[in-house]
């Protein structure tokens, strides 16, 4: 996966970062059997009951979004570099003020966590998931990795919904770097998180996250990311037949169950980048999704979903559409029109069924299409859907 990071230097100063490097997109009891109390957390509702909505949005941008009711904006630069969120704004006010923006506007904000790949000593290393596993087991990395976590916490305590989409692509490296798929074979430095009782492994990981999410911040939703990737088959890519979807679903699914940890909600995603990007920039075949890429990534979370229940966000996808003329910020796509476009509807209610509540549009790339040069056709579908009635939840 490749992300954009929008970061904020001073209160009135904004810059985009490049993408950061890698190869991959931007994967049955809600209650493991152990019994520590870290391990056992009360899920927090979904706040809406239609399907909403959302976009990537910099800061000072939320008057600009319309009817739209979610936001998200990547928190990046790692932990122990000098250029975490946490350097963004004076005092580390950054997510407290772009909460306060969006809560302002009745947006609930989405922040994509992706701290581990571009933390030391991981961040110089050419291998991204040799680079978050190795992060992900090392002492220092971690103590700063989990102070961090506690900032964020802290900024967005008592703010009302709040969603955090916890490391996205690290949970697809650790399922692919699994033995047998169970999360508890890949080590984790968890007593840097200062709970006690975990296991040390990304299992504990993960149930560290949410213990120290219900100790500090009970309003924060935390987000898994499903990795569309980590069976080691893609679900767009690798053309797969009906009976490895459903297979892949199966194994997302014990996966998921293996972390003995209760998220939220789910993240998924279709693509982080415009196809026309991925075509020109990248000299890429076979970029464009087509119907049956469609169809398998449908059954693939309706599988999923249907094994552990959660409520899946769809997220990162790409603003192109197919009048555009692939040049930077103007890159063809058809994600927005077979979502939202004519005869998206019956497509929308189709994701509904398999588990979906929202959209959240933007691609990952830093050239990728944006609604300033889009011809404005996102946000006339957007005004469309809404005109006539956000989808109630299944």
């Amino acid at each position: 996966m490749l992300c954009i990071a929008f970061v904020a230097f001073a209160p009135q100063t904004l810059v985009r970062l490049g993408a950061h490097p890698g190869g991959h997109r931007c994967a049955e009891a809600r209650v493991g059997a152990c019994t520590h109390p870290a391990h056992i957390t009360a899920q927090r509702s979904w706040p809406f009951d239609r399907v909403q909505l959302g976009l990537a949005s910099a800061p000072r941008t939320a008057a600009a979004l319309g009817p739209l009711r979610l936001r998200y904006q990547y928190l990046a630069g790692g932990v122990n570099t000098g250029h975490s969120w946490t350097t963004w704004n004076p005092n580390g006010s950054f997510v407290s003020l772009y909460i306060a923006e969006s809560q302002a506007r009745r947006l609930v904000p989405v922040f994509s966590y992706y701290q581990i790949r571009q933390s030391l000593p991981g961040a110089n290393v050419g291998d991204e998931a040799a680079a978050d596993l190795g992060n992900l087991a090392n002492r220092a990395t971690m103590t700063a990795y989990f102070a961090d976590l506690r900032e964020f916490f802290a900024r967005a305590a008592r703010h009302g919904p709040v969603v955090l989409h916890l490391e996205p692509d690290l949970f697809g490296y650790i399922e692919q770097h699994s033995r047998g798929g169970d999360a508890a074979t890949v080590p984790a430095d968890v007593a840097a998180s200062g709970i006690s009782g975990l296991p040390q492994n990304a299992a504990g990981f993960a149930q560290a996250v949410l213990a120290l999410r219900d100790e500090i911040a009970p309003n924060v939703l935390v987000g898994f990311p499903i990795s569309i990737w980590g069976t080691g088959l893609d679900i767009h890519l690798s053309h797969p037949s009906v009976a490895q979807v459903d297979q892949m679903a199966a194994q997302s699914a014990r996966f998921y169950h293996s972390l003995h940890a209760n998220f939220d909600v789910s993240f998924t995603e279709v693509s982080d980048r415009d196809s026309g990007y991925a075509t020109v920039v990248n000299h890429e075949g076979g970029a464009w999704w087509r119907p049956i890429d469609f169809a398998h990534d449908l059954r693939f979370l309706a599988g999923y979903h249907r094994r552990v229940g959660e409520p899946i966000v769809m997220w990162q996808i790409p603003l192109g559409n197919t009048m555009l003329d692939n040049n930077p910020y103007r890159y063809r796509d058809n994600k927005v029109q077979w979502l939202l476009g004519p005869g998206g509807r019956g497509h929308l209610q189709a994701y509904a069924r398999a588990g979906l509540v929202a959209l959240v549009f933007g691609g990952g790339q830093s050239t990728d299409t944006d609604t300033a040069h889009d011809g404005g056709y996102f946000f006339s579908r957007v005004r469309a859907y809404y005109r006539a009635g956000a989808l109630p939840l299944r």
